[in-house]
């Protein structure tokens, strides 16, 4: 008699991103609707899809190009400061390609007047970390290769219209992270190298001992503590340095040379990782020893990338006006 089988349930909630079933399965709750590049009749940006060789692998990264049209067309071509973006989804879920995505990288590169290139990454569980971090290293390595007049096919968007000089990390929650690490890692390998800027919107950075309002929100804390237990499981737990970077209320190494010249911040009101982005600004600032200038942009009564979620309020507006103003600061 052939024995019943196990039901199939569910055996572990990630709220917003995950639910884990008991046979080891798992489906994705956030939402995979893509939209395809284009001309964006709204801003006037344009965009394409790329795919770019991984060295020394077989592998492949997917990415996509925003280009505000007009710079396209425009004769000579203007060259535009190039923001290199990594989207969120703690390292569990998203891709440039959603809609939400398409729609607020669309509306950052008119507003600023940016070239945006926007790379995928492998994503948790299937690749675990630091999967995220070295697909993000090689995209940086593919972005600088396109500064040199050697390297074959270079793309003609960025030959033409990027102002190599002029290049921003940027990213929001966990591509922020992955932009402060980029940073790091740049110190290290890339000595000859320096940023114009980083751009860290709501980033995602945690740590064992609760700080700011996480010591009231017992709920949301929670949550939070289960998305780094799930993506990065160690010993170290949520004072893992690729998490709490401010371990022992000391700056990482590195950090007072980090290669980039301009620092932004940006918080949201009611975010639990608020004030996480404010540790970031204020170790940054005052016990680095970092030279740079950094800004922090704070808005008030919105939640975790708010801009994402509705890139046409006007609180998602003034961000991008803010951005914008300080990408062109100098």
């Amino acid at each position: 008699m052939a024995s019943a089988m196990t039901p199939k349930e569910v055996s572990l909630d990630i709220p917003p991103f995950l639910q884990v079933f008991n046979d080891g399965t798992f489906i994705r709750l956030v939402s995979s609707e893509v939209v395809p590049p284009g001309l964006d009749n709204s801003t006037s940006v344009l965009s394409k899809d790329i795919h770019v060789r991984v060295p020394d692998s077989a592998s492949t990264l997917s990415a996509r190009i925003y280009v505000p049209s007009s710079a396209l067309l425009a004769s000579p071509p203007p060259k535009l400061p190039l923001i290199l973006y990594f989207h969120g989804g703690g390292f569990l879920a998203c891709s440039t390609a959603l809609a939400n995505y398409h729609n607020s990288l669309n509306a950052i590169s008119s507003r600023s007047d940016t070239i945006i290139v926007s790379f995928d990454y492998r994503l948790c569980p299937e690749h675990p970390l630091p999967s995220a971090y070295d697909d993000s290293w090689a995209s940086l390595l593919w972005i600088l290769s396109q500064s040199k007049p050697e390297t074959p096919n270079r793309d003609p968007w960025l030959e033409q219209n990027a102002d190599f000089s002029n290049i921003f990390l940027a990213g929001d929650s966990c591509g922020a992270n992955i932009a402060h690490h980029l940073a790091l890692r740049s110190f290290q390998s890339l000595p000859w190298f320096s940023f114009e800027g980083m751009i860290m919107i709501n980033p995602y950075f945690w740590g064992k001992e609760p700080i700011g309002r996480e010591k009231e929100e017992h709920s949301r804390r929670r949550m939070v503590d289960l998305w780094w237990q799930f993506v990065c499981p160690s010993d170290k737990g949520n004072d893992d340095p690729l998490i709490n970077p401010f371990v022992g209320g000391k700056c990482p190494e590195g950090m007072t040379s980090m290669p980039v010249s301009r620092v932004m911040v940006t918080v949201a009101g009611e975010d639990i990782l608020r004030d996480r982005g404010r540790l970031y600004f204020e170790m940054l600032k005052e016990k680095s020893g970092w030279k740079g200038k950094a800004e922090i942009l704070e808005t008030d009564d919105a939640e975790h990338v708010f801009h994402i979620f509705d890139h046409e309020s006007d609180k998602a507006k003034d961000m991008f006006k803010g951005l914008a103003h300080f990408i062109h600061k100098n």
